[in-house]
């Protein structure tokens, strides 16, 4: 997705060789018209899947999550990370590994939301080891609901986590593909470096 990638160079801020900062336009401070496009985007991409609910972990994966939830018409979930006064029992739960801050949380979904004749799409911001995704397929399958596709929208695909996904018969679509992020520079998978430039 050019304006995405666009955005990545102009304002995104790497911060080693497997961090990338994009707070200023996705996951601290919000571009609105930006995350519809990434609605319209997966809604394209995931058209014709019989979706009938968005999923996402708190928080990052909520705005774009909710924009794709709009086009299609369906409720959005996201996991919480957090346990909730209101959210003790007769929930599924994971347990997932964030890269990025390097901790472990137990994530919850309530069972009265996730039925087994759902068809759950997965949409996240990021996409490093594929622990979150994991996370998420985890409690779709507890649930016996079906995993219709993975939506994200920036992949590291220098780290191991698309690839896993993937091989394990997952259909994953990342709105960007970044190859490197060595020496303080985005690099792009080439397909999409063609896209960027012309």
């Amino acid at each position: 997705m050019k304006k995405l990638q666009e955005k990545i160079c102009d304002e995104g801020i790497v911060l080693s060789d497997s961090v990338l900062k994009v707070d200023s336009f996705i996951n601290h401070q919000m571009d609105p018209i930006l995350m519809r496009e990434m609605g319209l985007e997966f809604a394209k991409r995931f058209a014709n899947k019989g979706i009938t609910k968005v999923l996402t972990i708190e928080s990052s994966g909520i705005a774009p999550a909710i924009m794709t939830a709009l086009e299609f018409q369906v409720p959005l979930i996201f996991a919480r990370k957090k346990k909730s006064l209101t959210l003790k029992d007769n929930v599924f739960t994971s347990k997932v590994y964030s890269f990025t801050k390097q901790e472990e949380n137990d994530i919850t979904v309530s069972k009265e939301f996730l039925a087994p004749d759902d068809r759950v799409l997965i949409i996240d911001d990021f996409l490093a080891n594929g622990e979150a995704a994991l996370g998420l397929i985890d409690v779709i399958k507890q649930a016996n609901a079906e995993v219709v596709g993975i939506g994200i929208v920036i992949e590291k695909s220098f780290q191991p986590g698309g690839e896993k996904l993937r091989n394990s018969g997952y259909l994953v679509e990342s709105l960007a593909q970044v190859s490197s992020l060595t020496g303080g520079k985005v690099q792009f998978k080439s397909n999409q470096m063609e896209e960027i430039t012309t």
